[in-house]
């Protein structure tokens, strides 16, 4: 009996999805906060940029662990990598989203709001698209084995034995 063919109870998806979004409060929460003690410093886009950046390192462990069930799998350096792949698409989504909710929607339809609500309404709507390339890019890669690495350590061995 082929084990992959079996098809995954939909209450499993729904439990993942549910401990990724418990992780990333966890993550948004620190996004939210820091990227307004950023705002102070720097301007927009650069805060959002640092707010991701300090949430990805904080939720990294927590959506290993709890997430994606994969605490002990003995890959972590491996799977830190493509955590930090997928994280980096995610923030350009989510700077990108930010950016443009902000010029094209924020500022032209609500002009009476204080600059800082604009912007936090448009910092939100980014994390939000952010949490969906999060999610899909972690469970689609990052704490999966694809073989790819196997693969790619296994051709440099191959090239050095036809050298010889």
């Amino acid at each position: 009996m082929n084990v992959s063919s079996l098809q995954q109870p939909k209450y499993r998806i729904s439990k993942n999805l549910f401990s990724f979004f418990l992780t990333a409060i966890l993550g948004a929460s620190v996004n939210f906060v820091s990227q307004i003690g950023y705002r102070q410093f720097f301007e927009f886009g650069t805060s959002v940029f640092l707010g991701y950046l300090t949430a990805s390192i904080v939720s990294f462990i927590p959506t290993k662990r709890f997430a994606f069930s994969a605490g002990k799998t003995g890959n972590t350096g491996r799977e830190a990598v493509k955590f930090f792949i997928i994280a980096f698409i995610a923030l350009a989504v989510q700077v990108g989203v930010s950016k443009f909710t902000l010029a094209f929607v924020a500022n032209p339809l609500f002009p009476d709001l204080t600059e800082f609500w604009r912007e936090k309404g448009s910092h939100v709507v980014g994390m939000g698209l952010s949490f969906l390339a999060n999610y899909f890019g972690h469970k689609l890669l990052t704490f999966r084995s694809t073989g790819m690495y196997d693969k790619i350590r296994s051709r440099p061995a191959k090239q050095d034995e036809n050298q010889f």
